[in-house]
């Protein structure tokens, strides 16, 4: 069975954006990040929701279009329409079923491109089963965090570690 896989940029404090969305304290470049785009081209479908898609507007991201051209995505909002909509690009009620479907359909692993508060309903659903941690030798105190307002409570088994410039790391977890 395909895996969700939640494979996202993390301070030490738990935070995977400052206040106001801020990134600019995590690493943006280095061998680090070219593993991670390089581990992107194994996904052929992505889930998020409404606020990551739109946080990549400031990126050049135009709304309605892919912002991982390989890839099918699936944008979970209520209210979220476009003017102009791209076949990459699907929006869906949230709901297990959807995800479900998403899960059974792809013909690659499921890339979960944040953000919290999604991260955090899948969590508590029992959807994620990989967790792709990419630990930034940084405190945010504050922000986004790693599951939103999430109280669930599950077990993690690290299964690899990879280590970068002896700062970064990549931190592999399976769920259960």
């Amino acid at each position: 069975m395909k895996k969700i896989v939640y494979y996202v940029a993390s301070s030490i404090d738990g935070f995977i954006a400052g206040p106001n969305g801020d990134i600019s304290k995590f690493q943006l470049e280095g061998p680090a990040v070219d593993k991670y785009h390089s581990d992107l081209q194994s996904f052929q479908t992505v889930i998020m929701g409404r606020n990551t898609y739109e946080f990549g507007y400031q990126y050049g991201l135009e709304p309605g279009h892919p912002a991982y051209p390989h890839m099918k995505h699936f944008i979970f909002s209520n209210t979220l329409e476009f003017n102009v909509k791209h076949d990459q690009v699907q929006c869906l009620e949230l709901s297990a079923g959807n995800i479900e479907k998403i899960r059974n359909d792809s013909p690659t692993d499921v890339y979960l491109c944040g953000g919290g508060q999604f991260a955090g309903w899948l969590l508590e659903q029992g959807l994620i089963d990989t967790l792709k941690l990419k630990l930034n030798p940084t405190v945010l105190e504050g922000g986004v965090r790693i599951f939103g307002d999430s109280k669930a409570s599950v077990k993690m088994e690290l299964i690899q570690r990879e280590s970068f410039d002896k700062a970064f790391d990549i931190l592999t977890y399976n769920l259960s």
